[in-house]
């Protein structure tokens, strides 16, 4: 990868639907962007020469190793927003490493209606789920599976989880005893169209989501559950630490302008 001698480097943590607006947000305003996913899927990361990208997770020894010796100026946040791991180690290693940590968390849903019903925890939300005794269907991903598939299996509910087509998703289903019969491989974003004939298809009569926001697709998969008669289970969004938090591009790539190397604004407050 060739670098700009001049050009603060930002370490943007991306895989959302929105990587490629801020990744170019940031390049056109004279940053070096590197890009990080989890995984190899396929992501728009944006066609500019100051945006590269690498895969694969990062621990805090990773992290702060990647920050540190490559001399990055800061860190965006962009992960899911129930990435709760992800944000945790992001924070704690720009901690150590004295780096300012911004986080970048899309919109919740401007259109919750009243027959949502709420989740603490995926455990919670398995126990609602599994009661009305009908097919379940899980677009909650691949992670935290095994509360559902023990409760299921508990009730004898018919359980249906969709997810990537990815070694780690399918690693994941089998580690928490999910049949394959049971898997249903896509990659979003899912139309209205796409939910109802999901839902027609395995004769859902319950659909679990995350409040992912409206560019997560909630709203399609809330409409058909509700034109197709199912109840539709969501669960909250956890807390998240950290006062940096945006929800509007432009005003993250503003703040971070006044972000100095050593992690200060510009009227000597410290970066949380």
């Amino acid at each position: 990868m060739v670098e700009p001698e001049d050009a603060p480097k930002v370490l943007l943590l991306g895989g959302t639907s929105e990587s490629e607006a801020l990744a170019l947000a940031l390049a056109r305003a004279g940053y070096w962007v590197l890009v990080s996913t989890a995984t190899d899927e396929p992501l728009p990361i944006g066609a500019h020469p100051h945006i590269h990208r690498r895969c694969g997770r990062l621990g805090v020894k990773e992290m702060h190793a990647l920050l540190v010796e490559e001399g990055f100026a800061a860190l965006v946040d962009a992960t899911h927003p129930y990435a709760t791991e992800v944000h945790d180690t992001a924070h704690k290693t720009c901690e150590q490493a004295g780096l300012p940590y911004l986080r970048f968390r899309r919109q919740q849903s401007s259109t919750t209606q009243s027959d949502w019903i709420f989740a603490k925890d995926h455990e919670e939300a398995a126990r609602i789920a599994c009661e009305d005794g009908r097919p379940v269907l899980l677009t909650t991903g691949s992670r935290n599976l095994s509360p559902y598939v023990q409760e299921a299996g508990r009730r004898r509910v018919e359980l249906y989880a969709r997810v990537l087509h990815h070694d780690e998703s399918v690693r994941a289903c089998e580690e928490a005893e999910l049949d394959e019969a049971r898997r249903i491989y896509g990659r979003g974003p899912f139309s209205y169209e796409d939910n109802c004939a999901l839902i027609r298809r395995y004769r859902i009569g319950v659909m679990v989501s995350k409040e992912s926001g409206e560019t997560g697709g909630v709203i399609e998969k809330w409409r058909a559950a509700q034109d197709q008669g199912c109840r539709f289970i969501v669960i909250r969004r956890p807390q998240e630490k950290g006062e940096l938090i945006f929800q509007n591009v432009d005003e993250l790539v503003r703040c971070l302008s006044r972000c100095s190397r050593s992690g200060f604004a510009e009227d000597g407050s410290k970066f949380p």
